[in-house]
């Protein structure tokens, strides 16, 4: 297969393009394994051998020799993770050797359509003008006949429309359009299924996974928001974002590099991890779109602890907003939606989380779960065992505090139940904003056991707060109550006796 052409180095990133649908991944992740090692590490030699003329012959021996570049040997799938890789890198290669490969590459005799497509993308980026549009005619008449059987009338409309020009804006609408398509029919991820053109490695149709980063467009594929009615949706295409382009190229590799050790089943080497340290490279809003790109929120809970002791073991520390920005979409979408105790991968990762970096995880994740109104049992044991085992007196009063901007419920009582039995130090003017609430608050709890053992706890463990003003508005709400401890309430509340 014509790897004695290459060098040692090429004829790694050739295996690993060869390896299949996730070829491109992978020669990234070998370039940088061989970058770390040798940071002179070149690309040149890879593109010169692929541009050598070699000697070829007809499958069927039919045929007189001809004469073309080796890059044109290589199969189907080859040529497509090739241009994925290029695409990735192409910055930092001489503009001349790209412009080479894919003049090289245009004297395929059978060229497939999406080897095209990429092709031309690729020559988009690096200044060459294209007004024709990526798909093929067959694609968009298939598409045409897809989207009329959708909204199951002969007028189209939607993301049909974007197919009735050929001018670069229409190419750009289907481009988005379709994304939202595959968004919208299958799970939400970064992943978009694409059914390939003709016959890829022998097979009549093959369906492939193209990487947010290696699609027909990538800078014209956006998350988009599903919008009902015709003409929004229409108007949300018609201006696509690209998250990606707000990234750095560098960070753009690394994202690649994570999602690929996300996605990995084998344990991760100390190595690999590395590739975490982009994190400190990043300001916020290059956070967030990281995030969203590395589907976080979709991140199964078994690889919760590998990454998060791989955020932990970065030196320096993240900073507080990259912490609370990871946090956030991490664990709290995973945290509101517990119906069932949390699972110990995730009470691994909360709590390990919590210890090194507790402020933002109060802020991040404690005080939104604690402001949901759904706010259950689950919830409040996670947040009890956060409370207890992660955070110190500072920050016990924080989420204290927290709880005095919100409407109370059974939940949010046993958080603040907790809160008080490790005694945290009151000022005096926190215990009486405590006691504010506990005052206002007090009416929509008059049956409650579990608001009743609260005041309790308040009346034994913190008399000595308790001044001659809190004890008179605390008699007023005692009377209110209705459980089988008022007695106990009011005769603890009667013997304090200082002011």
């Amino acid at each position: 297969m014509f790897l004695s052409r290459f060098d040692g180095q090429s004829r790694l990133l050739v295996r690993s393009l060869l390896s299949g649908v996730s070829g491109a991944h992978r020669a990234l992740a070998v370039l940088h394994r061989q970058q770390r090692a040798k940071s002179d590490t070149s690309l040149g030699n890879l593109l010169e051998t692929l541009c050598r003329d070699e000697v070829s012959r007809s499958e069927d021996g039919t045929k007189p020799l001809t004469i073309k570049p080796l890059v044109c040997l290589f199969p189907a799938l080859f040529k497509q993770n090739l241009l994925s890789f290029i695409y990735l890198v192409h910055s930092l290669l001489p503009a001349t050797a790209v412009h080479r490969l894919l003049k090289c590459l245009n004297q395929d005799s059978h060229p497939k359509p999406w080897i095209t497509a990429l092709g031309r993308q690729l020559e988009r980026n690096l200044g060459t003008p294209h007004k024709e549009p990526l798909y093929t005619e067959q694609c968009s008449q298939r598409l045409m006949d897809l989207s009329q059987r959708l909204v199951g009338s002969i007028e189209t409309r939607g993301w049909a429309e974007c197919f009735s020009s050929e001018t670069v804006e229409s190419e750009s609408q289907s481009v988005a359009d379709l994304a939202e398509l595959g968004t919208q029919r299958k799970r939400k991820s970064s992943l978009i299924i694409l059914e390939s053109d003709g016959e890829e490695m022998g097979s009549q149709s093959k369906r492939m996974k193209i990487c947010e980063n290696d699609g027909v467009d990538v800078e014209e594929q956006s998350v988009k928001t599903e919008t009902p009615g015709g003409s929004e949706g229409d108007a949300a295409a018609e201006t696509p974002v690209s998250h990606c382009d707000a990234l750095p190229e560098h960070i753009k590799v690394s994202v690649l590099q994570i999602k690929e050790l996300l996605d990995s089943q084998t344990e991760w080497e100390q190595s690999s991890t590395d590739v975490f340290k982009v994190l400190n490279d990043c300001d916020p809003s290059q956070v967030g779109v990281l995030c969203g790109m590395l589907s976080l929120p979709d991140l199964p809970e078994q690889t919760l602890p590998k990454l998060c002791s791989s955020l932990l073991a970065l030196s320096p520390d993240l900073s507080y907003s990259t912490a609370a920005t990871l946090i956030r979409s991490l664990l709290l979408e995973k945290v509101l939606s517990l119906s069932e105790p949390a699972s110990r991968c995730l009470v691994t990762s909360v709590t390990s989380l919590c210890s090194q970096y507790p402020r933002p995880m109060c802020h991040a994740l404690i005080g939104p779960v604690l402001e949901d109104e759904k706010i259950g049992p689950p919830q409040a044991e996670l947040l009890n065992r956060l409370t207890e085992g992660c955070l110190d007196s500072h920050y016990r009063l924080l989420v204290l505090q927290m709880t005095f901007r919100i409407a109370w419920s059974e939940a949010v009582l046993s958080v603040i139940h907790g809160l008080l039995d490790s005694k945290p130090i009151l000022s005096e003017e926190l215990f009486t904003q405590f006691t504010e609430q506990l005052v206002s608050q007090g009416p929509q709890f008059t049956k409650s056991v579990k608001f009743a053992k609260m005041m309790l706890t308040v009346l034994t463990k913190y008399s000595a707060n308790v001044t001659a003003a809190h004890k008179h508005s605390l008699t007023g709400c005692l009377m209110l109550n209705e459980t089988f401890l008022k007695k106990s309430l009011q005769a603890a509340l009667k013997r304090i006796t200082h002011t």
